[in-house]
Parts: structure tokens; sequence; C-alpha cells
């Protein structure tokens, strides 16, 4: 990163600059989508869940208290956000979930056509999770996070986070049971 380090920026937005929060929004908006789509499997609800996650850091800001732990905090808020939105739906819906799990190799029409299957089961089968179980397992798998955050972003112990992702991997393997 060019420029003044990350934890210069959160320090100068905590006073209120908002240059410098609009530099943090610019470093991790993608990150924060991400979360929100891969949790939300819909690109709609995604994009509102992230601005929300950010109005609530900009909001929260000032109660921060390592400069240094933003990354980590601002995730948590993405989570939990997009937890809330699941939280919220009367029926689940799968929603345009296009390209939110898998990338498409980089080979011909065949592979092409077989992974865009794959993504498609894969992306059904997440939709049919409950939500505590789906949130759970793209945190822990696509996210990369350990099951203390999960928990404490879920507001669950860890066991109940190591219990959920069981499931959820138990599901997700049967329903990709024919692809194996």
């Amino acid at each position: 990163m060019t420029g003044p380090p990350e934890a210069a920026l959160v320090e100068r937005a905590q006073d209120g600059d908002t240059a410098a929060f609009e530099a943090l929004v610019r470093l991790h908006q993608g990150a924060v989508y991400r979360i929100a789509l891969r949790t939300l499997l819909d690109e709609a609800d995604a994009a509102d869940a992230a601005q929300d996650a950010f109005l609530t850091a900009w909001r929260n800001l000032p109660e921060l208290r390592e400069p240094a732990a933003f990354p980590a905090w601002l995730h948590r808020i993405a989570a939990r956000r997009a937890l809330n939105v699941l939280r919220a739906r009367r029926p689940e819906r799968p929603g345009d979930e296009e390209a939110a799990v898998l990338p498409d190799p980089g080979a011909g029409p065949a592979q092409h056509s077989v992974a865009g299957g794959l993504r498609e089961a894969l992306l059904a089968a997440l939709a049919g999770l409950p939500p505590p179980q789906r949130a759970c397992w793209v945190l822990r798998e696509l996210e990369g996070l350990g099951y203390r955050e999960i928990a404490e972003i879920t507001g669950s112990t860890p066991t109940a986070v190591r219990g959920r992702i069981h499931r959820a991997r138990t599901r997700l393997v049967e329903a990709l049971e024919p692809w194996r």
C-alpha cells in the first residue's frame, strides 16, 4: 500500500477524517462485499449489506481501541450484517449467485460446462443450508476464519461453530454426491 499505513488511516478516520475512511473503504470493499455475497448468495443483498457494514463501521469507529484490529473488526461487522439479512428473510431464496463461490477454470468448453454445472449444484446446496450453517461454512471455508472468530461473529460458541460446519459439510457432500 502506498500512502499512510492502515493504522494511521484508522486513527485519522477516528478523528473524523472522511478522506481517510474513504481510503479504508477502498482497501476493504472487495473483502467486505465477498463476505456478504458468499453468505447471502444475492448480489443486491450483498451490496446493501456491505454498504450497511461500512456505515456501521463509520458510526462505531471511535469505539475501536486498537487501530491494527480494523480489518478483523470490519469483517466481523460485515459477517454479522449478512447474518442479520439472512435471518430477516422470510422464505429462503437463492438469488443471483453467479460466480459467488467457484471460479471458472481456464479450460475449454467442456470444462466450462462441467464447472458451471458444479457451481450451480454447489450454490443450490449452499442455499439449502440453514442460515447459521451456511454462514459458518462460508466464514471458515471461503474466508479462512478460525472457530473462535466465527463464534464471536455469530454470537455462539466455538463448539457450536464446529458442529454447524460439520453438519454443513455433511449436507454439501451429500448434495454434491452426483459430481464425484
